[in-house]
């Protein structure tokens, strides 16, 4: 299974295809090759092995992250 996970951009290089992205109190740098769309500091990604793999709006980021933790919560509560 793949799992794709929303970052915030943080920093930007455009010319050399990368960006630091910020999820869940996680910075990570990852290449952007692969998103057409022109990115800007703010702009949410969906992250996936290093990878941008599209460009997500605001909500839907919010939206996918706060299911992320309910999941987490829900796992820690089992153990």
């Amino acid at each position: 299974m793949c799992l794709g996970v929303p970052g915030k951009i943080v920093e930007i290089n455009n010319d050399e295809k990368w960006a630091i992205v910020e999820a869940m109190g996680i910075r990570n740098k990852i290449y952007t090759p692969l998103v057409e769309e022109e990115l800007a500091l703010g702009d949410y990604l969906m992250v996936h092995a290093g990878y941008a793999i599209g460009k997500l709006e605001k909500d839907e980021a919010d939206e996918t992250l706060r299911l992320l933790e309910e999941i987490s919560k829900l796992s820690e509560a089992e153990e």
